[in-house]
């Protein structure tokens, strides 16, 4: 299989959407967080590249601003509030960052490393922003322009800054030997913070194993779909089964469904004294979704989802079997336990995947959450 870690990563989020994008190849415009994005990187790469002179701080403002596309935002207010932050993130990078004093040695560097064994090998791609020499080292570098800002711990386990890192080893295997000299960072803009990090070359292979695993899960998969945050963002909305009924034409059998959905939210804002009533409506809105083989309906109001709950417990034989040899057995306490737990959290790669398949499902139940707006 030919991946990439964007691909890998599109998979972790939603499977369906990983589906859509990269396996149906259906294409969907350019978000507006995505032009703001590639704007930004454009301009911090036109600030590094070599050259007699860096460009100014006013030059790469020109550059963002003479790129800068309106129409790809909702609203004027929107739109200025988004350039104003552009300008600010660029300003602020200048104020921290002296580009003449920071040696270059790629700039979207383009790569591709094979992993898996020599019978069932597999490539994944990616382009790593940039790549510095500093003192006796190196240090790799991704640009951010999220909101969000992650822990160190997350840092520390990205598995993006593991793959770049793996790339920047293929291209300079002498600088295995020098691993501790090897910095990943990812630069969040926005905050004008750098977090970085290092690995180990145990943390280097566990992610290879860890790409191994997510291509064998791409392979096996059914590509259901995943709810999430991110969802707000997703072009795919309305091919999704999960946002079926946001998109459905008005037809009279759902006129009916939509007052029972309208009542059902209404109550469960206002009159959440009214069990038996709920009760009543959650039986009906079963049917309905069941009926139109949905798990989230919508109505001006809001929108209904229906989750369902699994809860787990583990063949205690299989259990043993894998955390004998590795001396853990004692130590679990109780099955499903805590102590259980904080094991799983630190066993090798393969026993932990081995473990997870001696899970099974102990009980099933469903819920109805209602999201407003």
């Amino acid at each position: 299989m030919n991946t990439s870690y964007s691909a890998l990563d599109e998979f972790r989020t939603c499977p369906l959407k990983y589906k859509y994008s990269q396996i149906d190849r259906i294409r969907t415009p350019k978000s507006k967080e995505q032009f703001f994005g590639t704007l930004v990187h454009n301009t911090l790469k036109l600030v590094h590249t070599p050259g007699i002179l860096s460009p100014t701080p006013e030059q790469a403002l020109d550059f963002f601003s003479k790129n800068w596309n309106a129409e790809v935002f909702a609203d004027e207010f929107e739109e200025r509030a988004a350039f104003a932050q552009g300008v600010g993130m660029i300003q602020d990078y200048y104020k921290k960052n002296d580009p003449a004093k920071i040696n270059i040695v790629d700039l979207e560097s383009r790569f591709q490393i094979e992993v898996g064994a020599e019978d069932d090998k597999h490539i994944v791609s990616g382009i790593i922003d940039r790549i510095d020499k500093i003192e006796d080292g190196y240090e790799i570098i991704d640009y951010k322009t999220t909101r969000k800002l992650p822990s160190q711990e997350k840092v520390d386990n990205d598995l993006q800054l593991s793959i770049y890192l793996a790339a920047f080893l293929k291209r300079y295997p002498k600088e295995i030997e020098n691993l501790g000299k090897l910095k990943v960072s990812l630069y969040y803009l926005k905050h004008g913070v750098k977090l970085s990090s290092q690995r180990t070359l145990e943390q280097v292979k566990q992610s290879e194993e860890l790409m191994i695993d997510l291509i064998k899960q791409i392979q096996g998969s059914k590509f259901e779909p995943t709810l999430s945050g991110l969802c707000d963002w997703c072009g795919y909305q309305n091919i999704c089964p999960m946002w079926k009924h946001k998109f459905k034409k008005e037809e009279q059998e759902d006129i009916d469904s939509a007052k029972i959905i309208e009542e059902y939210i209404a109550l469960k804002d206002e009159i959440k004294s009214k069990s038996d009533r709920i009760g009543e409506l959650q039986e009906k809105l079963g049917e309905y979704m069941d009926r139109e083989k949905v798990d989230q309906v919508f109505s001006d109001l809001g929108r209904v989802l229906r989750t369902i709950r699994k809860t787990y417990k583990y063949d205690k034989d299989q259990l043993r079997l894998i955390l004998e040899p590795l001396d853990k057995w004692e130590a679990v306490l109780k099955v499903d336990g805590i102590a259980l737990k904080n094991i799983l959290g630190v066993l090798p790669a393969g026993a932990r995947r081995e473990a997870e398949k001696a899970k099974v499902v102990d009980k099933e139940s469903k819920s109805f959450v209602v999201k407003k707006g």
